[in-house]
């Protein structure tokens, strides 16, 4: 089985993750990738600093609350003010001022600078929930839906998944199930091609019908996975929220089992309506996991932790950038570290 917890040193250009040893024919163990060697710091590192300039608008706002002299009242509520702009929400702002009093007077800091680390403490504790391996070999082939609002990033990050997959050994098969977005399937088909995977597709087919194809393909040629991309939906359209449902349905019909990850992609440009994409979508289709795309540039960084606190759903990885190793695995202390740098 495959397990995604962190990504080895690439080798340049392409970026991949560690190969891991095909799942013997005895039910065995999920297998989680290691920690990155000392060796592969580097790569790590440049990742790093790539998120951490993507969430500069949101930590300038937030990291100016303790360029003061004194812990006071005031200092907690400029504070509240800088998490509520990030769009952490009202209830995860509330929690997180109450347990950073907690850990000041625990600590009994009096330096506005250590409260800055404090604070990441918290964040990194109120996202640990949220940190979540995508277990693949479980089933065979996992079959993984893929949901989103059109400008997400769906099928780039499709793409971008894909490449994960591929490169631990996975073998995948795509299905271009979103037959009603124009040039849709080629840009599917693009993606397809950029990671040398097969793709099922049928011109202005039904999308039910192409998923149920692919899954149907995907156990007859013995594919570890088969991703399926989904028409771009808003949640208020409820008829075509009805039509996802459909397509789960018939995936259904084709392996009683799956689909065996419902995945969400979901803009980190949106804030707070992110979480009422989550919500929503959730509702639909139960979901098992979110991409977060877009965190480059981003002042509204602190939607995870409004995600945390009222819908906590994992967060299997995040992206900063368009290029195929600009999507990540989600490591809760690292956000937390980037968006107070």
């Amino acid at each position: 089985m495959f397990s995604f917890f962190r990504k080895k040193a690439p080798t340049p250009p392409t970026p991949a993750l560690p190969e891991v040893a095909a799942p013997p024919s005895a039910a065995p163990e999920p297998v989680a990738l290691a920690p990155t060697p000392a060796p592969a710091a580097a790569p790590r590192q440049g990742w790093l600093d790539k998120l951490k300039a993507g969430l500069r608008k949101t930590g300038s706002g937030i990291a100016t609350v303790f360029t003061g002299t004194q812990i006071d009242d005031a200092l907690y509520e400029e504070l509240e003010s800088a998490l509520l702009m990030a769009d952490a929400g009202v209830k995860a702002t509330t929690h997180l001022l109450g347990d950073l009093k907690r850990r000041v007077k625990e600590s009994k800091t009096t330096d506005p600078a250590a409260v800055k680390g404090l604070l990441a403490d918290a964040i990194a504790d109120l996202l640990a929930p949220l940190q979540k391996p995508l277990v693949i070999g479980e089933h065979k082939p996992t079959v993984i839906m893929v949901a989103g609002v059109n400008g997400a990033g769906k099928t780039t990050s499709i793409g971008k998944l894909t490449r994960h997959l591929a490169d631990s050994g996975a073998s995948v098969l795509l299905a271009a199930a979103d037959t009603f977005r124009a040039a849709a399937r080629e840009q599917l088909a693009v993606w397809a091609d950029r990671n040398t995977v097969e793709i099922i597709t049928q011109q202005g087919g039904d999308p039910a019908a192409v998923s149920f194809d692919a899954v149907t393909a995907g156990k007859a040629r013995g594919r570890d996975v088969v991703l399926v991309d989904t028409a771009g939906r808003l949640p208020t359209q409820l008829h075509l929220m009805e039509e996802l449902r459909k397509i789960k349905r018939v995936v259904q019909k084709a392996d009683a089992s799956a689909p065996h990850e419902v995945l969400l992609v979901i803009d980190g440009n949106t804030g707070q309506n992110a979480l009422m994409q989550v919500k929503a979508f959730d509702e639909a289709l139960q979901l098992t996991g979110l991409v977060i795309t877009k965190l480059d540039g981003t002042a509204k960084g602190g939607v995870l932790c409004a995600i945390a606190r009222e819908k906590p759903v994992p967060v299997y990885f995040i992206g900063v950038g368009e290029k195929l190793e600009d999507l990540e695995t989600f490591d809760a202390r690292e956000f937390a570290q980037a968006l107070l740098s």
